[in-house]
């Protein structure tokens, strides 16, 4: 057990020094998770507060299947958001958990919120995400942001489907939350979906310049 924590460990922190190299970790936004185990169900959550760019001993923490601490005498505490994170286990496959704070994403998110959803089409980079038809399209939800943690839980758990590897839900004004059976996999995910959100604004305000 102690190798496997080790080497999800590391998983988890390269995940965030790439995320970080990014710059997307603004004011210590953003929670990163990673599975140890299955049964009990054990994973890896981002301590509450920590500058994300910064590297220390102190960066996650141990937790069990509720999102409490599951090695004695810990002194720090998960992420304000773990919650979010323990149904993406309970109810998935899935092995990795990200979440950041993006200008894109949080546009795109105000922009179609009142529709509760953003349907993108027609973009290479799509395939990344395991839709490989021609012209394909992908769906991703958008809830609402209440303060209260877990009213937004229960908001993003309906969009957690049972059983299924990857996934994503935007949180309006906040945020986007993916996951996937591997820290890989939730990278490429967060990646190929912050690409498309760029590329949509982008594209957006090219042609609404064109028609001025």
């Amino acid at each position: 057990m102690g190798d496997i924590k080790s080497k999800r460990w590391q998983e988890l922190a390269d995940v965030k020094r790439e995320l970080a190299q990014r710059d997307w970790f603004y004011g210590t936004s953003g929670n990163l998770s990673i599975k140890v185990s299955d049964d009990p169900i054990t994973f890896w959550v981002t301590a509450s507060g920590k500058d994300k760019r910064k590297e220390s001993a102190e960066d996650f923490v141990l937790v069990d299947a509720a999102g409490e601490p599951s090695e004695p005498n810990q002194s720090l505490k998960p992420s304000a958001e773990t919650l979010l994170h323990t149904y993406v286990y309970q109810q998935t496959k899935a092995g990795c958990c990200l979440h950041v704070h993006t200008i894109d994403n949080n546009v795109i998110s105000e922009l179609y919120g009142d529709e509760g959803e953003i349907r993108l089409k027609g973009n290479e980079i799509i395939k990344a995400l395991g839709y490989w038809e021609e012209d394909a399209e992908v769906t991703i939800p958008i809830i609402e942001n209440p303060a209260h943690i877990p009213h937004l839980a229960e908001q993003f758990r309906v969009h957690v489907t049972d059983g299924a590897d990857s996934g994503a839900v935007l949180i309006r004004n906040h945020g986007i939350t993916v996951w996937g059976k591997t820290a890989l996999e939730a990278k490429r995910v967060l990646e190929a979906y912050e690409f498309l959100f760029s590329y949509h604004l982008k594209l957006t305000l090219y042609k609404m310049q064109l028609v001025r």
